[in-house]
């Protein structure tokens, strides 16, 4: 790991600026994500890619391929023009990466939405995205028919008025023979530099905004978050496919990523724990990226005991939503001792991780990762900008090839986001430490502020889950006359449980520090999170501040 200091010309000092341990990756000019992704792909042509872990309806390789050029050629004879945006309304299905990928393929830019979020929601995310055509299925398609968008549906039902998919790629198959190239156009050719993915950022922090990505974006993450992937582990490894793929890392670091390295995706449309551990067995799934509720029910639910856990064959899990209570931690590793967890970070800001793990080296325990090759990073003062050295924490600052365009139609949030020298902005605090090991504290807008004390909800959620009673827990700030803000818990106890608000105050009291205390506990029978696992605070907030008012 090399650390680099530069003279500042307007600050006249030293900038502390990080590098990777290990030296650059070449990302290849001219070539798109869908030609990067299918490299090769004709020496796999039977091979499977895409599995459902209930129906067992699968994709191999070649009806990849097949179907990816079969559906950009069918979206091109529909008259999608280069820049043009494809919205994509579908749960995880085997055929998420060829709808995505054909839409890159075809020029246009896929633009995945949560099928679970609400029609109004839906729609605001077309409009905001300008859309020009919708992909759904039939149990989606009363959220999107009012768009006023054609619309594409997946599956074995006909819709009235919508196009059907298998009808669609049929045509385009009859219509003439496929290109040497899966890009070639014979009026517009699609360019790494061109934009291919408008995923819009995590809402629960702020307003969701569309986050502009280029072929050349994805290429270069994927460049670097596969640079330790030797070629016997080609074709070898098995990933669960349960975190959305509308969201980045779904689509880029599950799909995308296992294409490359022509692994096989085994595809879960929703969580339930009965099923994950079944599709774990069943599929011998090696590598299961997840989130950390998932984790915490691996630990604490009575159920998994129904399961011959000696069967698995996971290697690996991988975490990256939120920080992992190190308790929790400790637990899983006890019940699943050859089982590695990887803890990663990254931001759709970023094209997906940022930080992470490898089979050459796996960074400390709780560490999120070091810096992968072709990346610069700082650790800069929120308040004063100036870059900090190691072991001092600040803002997480990155630069590299996979940087955002901008926000979509949105250059002020753009500006502040990426300032003028390119550093993104993440709005989360961490440190790096001697070894080049990067470890998180928490969101700068999560932090809580009490009588100028800077208080972190996951470092209060982790002891909170230390608690027999507790199954789950979150932490926010409330507004407080005297103190500014005050930490306040909303705590979901087991079924067992004999506890009172006030014992759960007082054993948090007895390990931290005064000013740490948690001062209001609230009993609640679930915590609210986001598809992608994190909690969603503004909505506790408020929902806290109700109860307390009422009261």
């Amino acid at each position: 790991m090399g650390t680099h200091a530069v003279e500042s010309s307007q600050q006249q000092e030293c900038e502390h600026i990080f590098r990777s341990r290990y030296p650059p990756v070449q990302v290849p000019d001219n070539v798109t994500l869908p030609d990067f992704v299918l490299h090769n792909v004709e020496l796999y042509t039977d091979k499977m890619a895409f599995v459902d872990a209930t129906t067992g309806k699968g994709y191999t390789y070649g009806e990849v391929a097949r179907d990816i050029r079969r559906f950009a050629k069918a979206l091109r004879s529909l008259g999608l023009r280069k820049g043009r945006v494809v919205v994509v309304v579908l749960p995880n299905v085997p055929e998420y990466a060829i709808v995505a990928l054909g839409i890159m393929a075809a020029g246009g830019v896929f633009s995945g939405a949560n099928p679970a979020a609400h029609s109004s929601e839906i729609m605001k995310q077309v409009e905001s995205a300008d859309g020009k055509l919708i992909v759904s299925d039939l149990p989606t398609y009363h959220k999107v028919k009012d768009c006023g968008l054609p619309v594409i549906i997946l599956g074995e039902e006909h819709v009235e008025g919508t196009i059907h998919w298998d009808e669609l790629l049929e045509a385009a198959e009859r219509a003439g023979s496929r290109t040497d190239h899966i890009t070639n156009q014979e009026d517009e050719m699609v360019q790494q530099n061109d934009l291919c993915a408008l995923p819009f950022s995590s809402g629960t922090t702020g307003l969701s905004k569309g986050v502009m990505l280029t072929h050349r974006n994805l290429v270069a993450n994927l460049c670097s978050t596969l640079f330790s992937v030797s070629p016997e582990m080609i074709g070898q490894v098995t990933t669960l496919g349960l975190i959305p793929f509308f969201h980045i890392y779904g689509i880029t670091g599950i799909c995308c990523a296992t294409i490359r390295n022509k692994g096989k995706v085994v595809v879960m449309r929703r969580y339930e724990l009965r099923a994950f551990l079944n599709a774990l067995i069943a599929h011998e799934v090696t590598f299961a990226p997840i989130v950390p509720p998932i984790i915490l029910a691996l630990v604490k639910n009575p159920i998994v005991d129904e399961f011959d856990l000696n069967k698995l064959k996971l290697r690996s899990i991988m975490t990256a939503a939120a920080p992992l209570a190190p308790e929790i931690l400790n637990e899983f590793e006890k019940k699943f001792p050859d089982v590695q967890v990887q803890e990663a970070y990254g931001m759709t800001e970023h094209s997906c991780i940022t930080l992470s793990h490898s089979d050459q080296h796996t960074a400390k325990r709780n560490s999120v990762g070091f810096i992968l090759p072709n990346l610069e990073v700082k650790f800069v003062d929120p308040d004063t900008g100036r870059s900090l050295p190691k072991n001092t924490p600040g803002e997480i600052c990155v630069k590299s090839q996979c940087v955002m365009k901008g926000y979509y139609k949105n250059e002020f949030e753009t500006c502040l986001t990426i300032d003028k020298d390119g550093w993104l902005h993440t709005g989360d605090i961490g440190y790096i430490d001697d070894d080049g090991d990067i470890f998180l504290v928490d969101r700068i807008k999560e932090l809580i502020k009490y009588k100028g004390f800077q208080v972190a909800p996951a470092e209060l959620e982790g002891i909170l889950l230390t608690h027999p009673s507790v199954e789950d827990a979150a932490v926010v700030g409330l507004p407080d006359e005297e103190a500014g803000e005050i930490p306040a818990a909303w705590v979901v106890l087991n079924s067992k449980a004999k506890e009172s608000e006030e014992d759960i105050i007082n054993y948090i009291a007895s390990t931290v520090a005064q000013y740490k205390r948690v001062r209001v506990v609230q009993f609640v029978d679930s915590i609210p999170k986001s598809p992608s696992g994190k909690i969603m605070r503004r909505l506790i907030k408020d929902k806290m501040l109700e109860r307390l008012k009422n009261a």
